[in-house]
């Protein structure tokens, strides 16, 4: 299974080789589901995924807020 990002790279790749077709290129779509990925790993780490060990959140769920939050600290920062 490819991840987001493979699958960009490859329309990427398709877009420039070919760019008269029909079809216009829109990253958007490829960049959430980049970010979901991003964010559902974090989920199985802090449940502590497939290794059986607990991690960080005992009851074993994290909220959307929690996701997000990490998602927005570690990729949301500006670039200097």
């Amino acid at each position: 299974m490819k991840t987001a990002m493979q699958e960009l790279i490859v329309a990427l790749k398709e877009h420039f080789i070919n760019p008269e077709r029909e079809d216009s290129f829109d990253a958007t779509t490829y960049l959430e589901k980049e970010k979901e990925q991003i964010m559902n790993a974090y989920c199985d780490g802090a449940k502590g995924g497939a290794n059986g060990t607990k991690g960080q959140h005992e009851n074993g769920w994290v909220s959307i807020q929690m996701r997000n939050k990490y998602y927005n600290q570690t990729y949301n920062k500006p670039i200097l």
